[in-house]
C-alpha cells in the first residue's frame, strides 16, 4: 500500500510539475525597452521580442538584432535573463530581471565600451 501512495504520489508531483516555458512565460514575448540616460529625456525605446524554450535557451531579439545565445534563470525570488546579440561593431551583453511586471536590465557593449541600464514594460 505505501509503494502504491508512493507511486500515486509521485504522478500527481509530475502531473503538476511547471515546465520551464510555463514558468519563465511572464519573460517571453514583446517588449518596449526604454533606453534613455535620463528620465527626463526625450522617449527613446526599442523592440525587444523573447521566446523562452524548454532547455532555458533564450531566442528573439532586441534593438533590432537576433539573439545569438542567451538563458533564463531564477533566484531571489526574481525571474531574469541574459543573452547576447551584435551590430558588428562587436558584441552587447544584456541581462534583466522582471520586477513588478516589468524588465529591470542592463547592456554592456564590448566594441563602443558602455554600460547602459534600461527598463522595459508590454
Amino acid at each position: 500500500m505505501r509503494v502504491l501512495i508512493a507511486c500515486l504520489a509521485a504522478l500527481a508531483s509530475a502531473a503538476s510539475a511547471e515546465t520551464v516555458v510555463e514558468r519563465y512565460a511572464p519573460l517571453a514575448g514583446n517588449w518596449k525597452v526604454d533606453l534613455r540616460l535620463a528620465l527626463t529625456d526625450a522617449p527613446y525605446s526599442q523592440p525587444m521580442v523573447l521566446t523562452v524554450a524548454e532547455d532555458g535557451t533564450v531566442t528573439g531579439s532586441f534593438y533590432n538584432s537576433e539573439i545569438l545565445a542567451g538563458r533564463v534563470g531564477r533566484g531571489q525570488d526574481r525571474k531574469c535573463l541574459a543573452f547576447r546579440t551584435t551590430d558588428g561593431s562587436g558584441f552587447y551583453h544584456s541581462s534583466a530581471c522582471l520586477v513588478d511586471g516589468k524588465m529591470i536590465g542592463q547592456t554592456w557593449s564590448e566594441g563602443r565600451n558602455f554600460v547602459l541600464p534600461w527598463t522595459a514594460e508590454r
